[in-house]
């Protein structure tokens, strides 16, 4: 399998804070930190060019960053069709960095939350193989219905569609059942454990994935430091170990490790080079700070 793969999801503006040692209320605590480029969709879009697929890129960014962003993208290898926001800016995460390297977010999403059917048409589904959404996009009203549009479409056209959840506590806002009726039918599905287990109301991974088959043609599980599982049509589950690596920032950790298994799908590998793949990019994601290659 070949061709492009259009990514619908937010650009965000993070702000990575690794404080040195526990935060103290009223005072001050010496910390790393860093501007850097992120949203969910965008570190996908950046991780799965930097695998080699040809990608092409949707979301809204406020009016005045979006130059800058189209030129940061295509130095990427990044196409775009961005929408320029004259009235929200940009979507900005604060993103606090645990000692562990686990984190925490503060989230505006700004002018991803204003994405429209204006900005999604059906031509961009022209020459694409693959259609992947992050979750993000489903949890404002506007933005999901332009989306559910153009996956119904990607559908109705034989294209393949994938879908990361992207977030628990929006999972939780917007209520599971209504996600997992909005995203039925998708050939891929990328949750976290915690995703999988809000989703799924079992703690056993076999069972996550027993219950998330129900609904998805394949089920990849993303699991950390202990690996990634994959299931799908009944065949039998396969998993592949953690990657040893040191841990700095899991910031967009899964978004990597989605971009890894999704190039490798699109050059026609199996199923277990994929998730290979995917758990090597998702452990090269830690080693520094920031969401992107």
């Amino acid at each position: 399998m070949s061709g492009r793969v259009l990514v619908i999801g937010d650009v965000m503006t993070d702000i990575s804070v690794v404080p040195d040692g526990p935060i103290v209320r009223g005072s001050d605590v010496r910390a790393v930190i860093r501007q850097v480029p992120g949203g969910s969709g965008a570190n996908q879009a950046v991780w799965l060019a930097a695998k080699g697929a040809d990608v092409l890129f949707v979301a809204r960014v406020g009016a005045g960053d979006l130059p800058g962003l189209e030129g940061y993208f295509g130095a990427r290898g990044v196409m775009t069709a961005l929408a320029g926001d004259p009235d929200l800016p940009t979507g900005t995460l604060v993103c606090l960095v645990d000692s562990d390297g686990e984190r925490s977010f503060l989230t505006d999403r700004g002018a991803n939350t204003a994405l429209s059917s204006a900005d999604l048409p059906q031509s961009l589904l022209e020459n694409v193989s693959l259609l992947h959404v992050s979750g993000y996009s489903l949890f404002e009203p506007g933005p999901r219905a332009a989306v559910l549009a153009l996956i119904a479409a990607a559908h109705a056209s034989g294209i393949a569609v994938s879908i990361d959840p992207a977030s628990t506590a929006f999972l939780a806002e917007v209520g599971v059942a209504n996600f997992l009726a909005w995203t039925a039918g998708a050939d891929f599905f990328f949750p976290n454990a915690e995703e999988a287990a809000l989703l799924a109301e079992v703690d056993s991974p076999y069972l996550q994935i027993e219950a998330l088959e129900g609904y998805y043609k394949t089920v990849v599980l993303k699991r950390g430091a202990l690996g990634a599982m994959l299931g799908g049509g009944g065949n039998e589950i396969i998993s592949v170990p953690g990657r040893k690596a040191e841990v700095v920032d899991t910031t967009g950790a899964g978004d990597a490790f989605a971009g890894g298994f999704l190039a490798a799908h699109l050059r026609g590998e199996g199923p277990l080079a994929c998730l290979e793949q995917a758990a090597e990019a998702g452990a090269d994601a830690i080693t520094r700070i920031g969401a992107q290659p």
